[in-house]
């Protein structure tokens, strides 16, 4: 069996453009597919998957080790982000081609049943932008946080930290404190709640007060308090907070998870595996972690191949915690990719069909071609013109 060719199919979905990765081969209806959604940069990882394809035009798909190590090394330059984003989504289409060759879901390659069936959360408006990232106001939010839970979910994320430099008014910090407060006080104690930081505190001092104030709430885990280059920070905070640390989402491969643990920059891992490198990299991170006694809840707000890939590896992953899901992110979610499982609020069973088990509906995706994607970065501004991280 030999890849013949490698494509790169762009849906948009208002904030993202998904960007799924179509790998075909010589045998007769075989192909696999695969997600290498980065927000932001749709143009600049559709061009590397471009010029990755010829590296592997030729290769045996099945042959996955080989397949990334040729992806890694033949290109000479080492991958960022954007790299290492168009081979995660190559390299998830080739567990589909081999899963498919075998008749054999995903998982039971990637180790077997760890759990039946995956814990996962939400958002705020189950995803949509504008509820995630402009709830505002104690009100608004005990409102959105009872909608999610009245849809069936046990736990939910918010993003109710303020655009912050290296300090911030107490009234704002108060202020988050109180609406947590409220958010707890109107979900109960049964009901995790999550708060991603987003990395906007430009400081461990800053990121520090917030963290006191919502700990009263009792989160499930506060998530990327500090930017992702300041480890240093995120490991003291981790040695410090009231409140469980989780970050990663913004890391790339095994060694920037390996710089991160040797630090003790958090307690709970959140690898993408759309970014990391993929289905095989994230298991080498999951093991990383196993060692250390931490656990992950991958992150994972972007489209359906990649939500199916994260369903395969968490229920093959025995430190796998719980996963992020933003299958509200559109009204027609589920009408450009066919999920092998009956989805249910707060819960993902296992999956029995080949490979990843997913059927492609090119026309529907057709149907929502390449646009700018919403700028919402744009609103990072603090008053006096400062940029602040989104």
């Amino acid at each position: 069996m030999k890849i013949t060719g490698i494509t790169a199919t762009i849906c948009n979905a208002e904030m993202r453009n998904w960007i799924f990765v179509r790998v075909d081969t010589d045998v007769p209806g075989l192909c696999g597919w695969g997600e290498a959604t980065l927000e932001w940069k749709t143009r600049a990882v559709t061009g590397a998957i471009e010029d990755i394809a010829p590296l592997l035009v030729g290769e045996d798909p099945r042959n996955i080790e080989q397949c990334f190590q040729i992806m890694t090394r033949h290109g000479f330059w080492r991958m960022g982000v954007i790299g290492m984003s168009a081979i995660s989504g190559i390299e998830i289409a080739l567990w589909d081609i081999l899963g498919k060759s075998l008749d054999t879901p995903v998982w039971r390659l990637l180790g077997g049943q760890c759990r039946s069936h995956l814990r996962t959360y939400t958002h705020l408006g189950m995803g949509s932008m504008t509820s995630v990232y402009e709830t505002e106001g104690s009100a608004e939010l005990v409102e959105r946080g009872r909608a999610v839970v009245q849809a069936g979910y046990g736990a939910v994320k918010v993003v109710s930290i303020p655009y912050a430099h290296y300090t911030a008014p107490i009234r704002a910090i108060d202020t988050v404190g109180a609406a947590m407060d409220e958010l707890r006080s109107a979900l109960g104690p049964d009901v995790d709640i999550m708060v991603d930081f987003h990395g906007r505190p430009a400081s461990a001092t800053l990121a520090r007060d917030f963290l006191k104030a919502i700990a009263p709430a009792r989160p499930l885990f506060a998530e990327e308090p500090v930017p992702p280059e300041n480890l240093e920070a995120c490991a003291e905070l981790a040695r410090t907070s009231p409140v469980t640390i989780a970050a990663g989402e913004r890391l790339i491969g095994r060694a920037g998870f390996d710089a991160a643990l040797k630090l003790g920059a958090f307690h709970i891992a959140q690898p993408d595996i759309c970014h990391v490198g993929g289905l095989w990299e994230a298991k080498k991170i999951a093991a990383q972690c196993e060692t250390q006694g931490i656990g992950v809840a991958p992150h994972n707000p972007l489209g359906p191949i990649a939500g199916v890939a994260a369903l395969h590896f968490g229920i093959s992953t025995p430190n796998h915690i719980i996963q992020e899901e933003m299958v509200g992110a559109v009204p027609w979610y589920d009408d450009v990719v066919a999920w092998p499982i009956d989805r249910k609020p707060g819960r993902w069973d296992l999956p029995e069909a080949p490979g990843l088990g997913i059927e492609v509906n090119e026309a529907e995706i057709a149907r929502h071609p390449f646009a700018q994607e919403i700028l919402h970065t744009r609103n990072a501004v603090l008053p006096d013109g400062t940029i602040a991280d989104w």
